[in-house]
């Protein structure tokens, strides 16, 4: 096999690379390939090998251990985004020198989402209006927040405003602003999140819950660019970019006339779609780490895999909680498989149980660009695995129901795919 070129990068959203060449070595001593700049690394902490097909990394005996993807190694071969951790250091494996200029420092392990994850720097650099959808609890402010870090808006504020945690009277103050005496309690001129968020992005989350009044109103702020605060007779330019997003079916809230069908297509320009954690089970360990060290806690590998077998209907947020769960909880104990029972939602389970999956807000005759990055993904592997949809479902990253619907909604043909098709 072809020699590949391995290359490390310091952080998880680098600016640099090292090439491994066929061997580095990693450690405190100022002779290392890669060296950690702190008392508690050894000299010579673990050294990476390239043996052709496959790079290797080994830990040399080093007092405070070597983690791959949050799991201590003595051995390992590397894969495509293994993330190292040597004490606080974290470094990330990659057979690109530097990663793609075209993310925004967002990655999984689920071949799919990561495809979307690495549009989004195209997308940022864009004026064009993003609507995401998905579960909730699935990251969508993190997204529309990585979208403004990455534009050229970068410099000026981010402004998120709930559509569902206001009423109608306050949210439209909320968004657009008022003039002293226009309603009880408006005891002075006050700029909206429209004003707020000049030269910046807005973002508006739950976008499906906002009064239908209100949306008028919204659709006119963002066609004109302008809007008018509530009490005044004059009109306020505008220059912001807008990022929506809801858990709801919206087209589902158009037929019932609960939305806008004119919003909708001013808003969805581009579509995003978060998957729902048990759809991109591949990074639930790296997240699971990730809050465990905010929240300095300790998880057992048999903690980890009983959390595995968790439904997690509030998705990332709902796991973002059992963490701080186990830190209230059990402070500075390592959570046991005897502990997952105490700090589970079981009421979440319940209270999804009855609530539909909810359907794309697409059709299969027009196509975002999210989806047909999905469709295209969906062939790639059928053609890879030749048919084969369990093997497919596996390398998505999706139950085999999930690719059976994707299936019909994209009207793909697997048969085709089955060898000495014609």
């Amino acid at each position: 096999m072809e020699n590949r070129q391995g290359y490390l990068h310091a952080g998880i959203d680098p600016k640099q690379s090292t090439l491994i060449g066929n061997l580095i070595v990693l450690g405190s001593d100022e002779g290392c390939a890669v060296r950690i700049d702190d008392i508690r690394v050894d000299a010579r902490a673990a050294r990476i090998e390239n043996k052709g097909a496959h790079f290797y990394l080994r830990d040399l005996r080093s007092k405070v251990g070597v983690l791959v993807n949050g799991k201590p190694i003595l051995e390992a071969i590397l894969q495509e985004g293994d993330i190292i951790q040597i004490a606080e250091h974290e470094f990330l494996f990659s057979y690109q020198e530097i990663l793609e200029t075209t993310g925004v420092g967002l990655r999984s392990k689920n071949e799919f989402w990561n495809a979307q994850l690495q549009t989004l720097g195209n997308i940022a650099q864009t004026q064009f209006p993003v609507l995401i959808l998905g579960p909730s609890g699935t990251g969508k402010e993190i997204i529309a927040d990585a979208l403004h870090k990455h534009s050229n808006r970068d410099q000026r504020a981010f402004v998120s405003v709930n559509c569902s945690a206001l009423s109608e009277t306050l949210i439209e103050s909320e968004l657009f602003g008022h003039i002293r005496g226009s309603f009880t309690g408006a005891i002075s001129d006050r700029k909206g999140a429209f004003e707020a968020a000049r030269g910046g992005t807005l973002f508006l989350d739950e976008i499906g819950d906002l009064p239908y009044g209100l949306q008028a109103k919204l659709l006119r702020a963002l066609e004109n660019n302008e809007i008018r605060p509530v009490g005044a007779d004059y009109m306020v330019k505008t220059d912001l970019r807008v990022v929506a997003a809801t858990h709801q079916n919206l087209h589902q809230k158009i037929q019932s006339g609960e939305f806008r069908a004119d919003l909708y297509f001013r808003l969805n320009v581009v579509t995003v779609t978060p998957p729902s954690l048990a759809n991109r089970m591949e990074d639930f360990e790296d997240l699971l780490m990730t809050f465990a060290k905010q929240l300095k806690v300790r998880f057992s590998i048999p903690a980890i895999l009983r959390l595995k077998k968790h439904g997690w209907p509030g998705n990332i947020r709902e796991l973002k909680n059992t963490v701080s769960r186990a830190s209230a909880l059990f402070p500075r104990t390592r959570i046991e498989e005897t502990h997952i029972e105490k700090i589970l939602d079981h009421g979440a389970m319940a209270l999804c149980a009855g609530m539909a999956a909810p359907v794309d807000n697409v059709s299969a005759g027009h196509l975002p660009v999210i989806k047909e990055i999905e469709k295209q993904m969906i062939m790639k592997r059928l053609a890879a695995n030749h048919g084969n949809q369990k093997r497919t479902a596996v390398d998505l990253g999706m139950p085999k129901s999930t690719l059976h619907d994707r299936l019909k909604f994209y009207n793909i043909d697997a048969r085709r795919y089955l060898p000495n098709s014609f």
